[in-house]
């Protein structure tokens, strides 16, 4: 059970998490798209959805993490890399170190509530009892602009709503 550590296979997975944050957009929800693989091959996906399932611990990350513990029937998911488009919150990383994962890999930095880089740096943390390994910085432009127009796009229709 190997963590996926290669750019091609790094740059397709977190081209699949891109394609679930558009998924997450086209639902109202904010777009963010998790996916977990495991020996290279998907095995949980997610998208953001704490709205539309009235959850608020329904983040991508947890969403793709049921899912591939469901898959595995196991909570604990060692070996395994989660790919991400958005810098996890604070929830997320616990679930992260609580599953076991190998590896994250995410996209953009979350200024507000990032808790790997941006207000906390959690997996940095010696006294935890899992190290996750992580890089950050993959398709970061694309999966900002994505947040950017939809955030933008929020807001005219916000605007325009309080008019009426």
């Amino acid at each position: 059970m190997g963590i996926e550590a290669s750019l091609a296979s790094d740059l397709h997975f977190m081209d699949r998490a891109l394609a679930l944050a558009r998924e997450a957009a086209l639902r109202d929800e904010v777009p963010v798209g998790a996916v977990v693989v495991l020996d290279g091959r998907v095995i949980g996906e997610g998208f953001n959805q704490p709205i539309r399932s009235t959850d608020p611990t329904a983040h991508a990350e947890i969403v793709a993490l049921r899912a591939a513990a469901l898959a595995v029937e196991n909570y604990r998911l060692p070996g395994a890399a989660l790919y991400v488009t958005l810098e996890p919150c604070t929830m997320c990383v616990g679930a992260m170190i609580h599953a076991r994962i190998g590896r994250l890999v995410f996209a953009a930095k979350e200024p507000k509530a990032g808790a790997v880089v941006s207000t906390a740096a959690l997996l940095d943390r010696t006294e935890l009892n899992h190290r996750v390994e992580w890089c950050d910085g993959l398709r970061d432009e694309e999966a900002s602009n994505l947040l950017t127009s939809f955030f933008a796009h929020r807001r005219v229709h916000e605007r325009k709503d309080a008019r009426i």
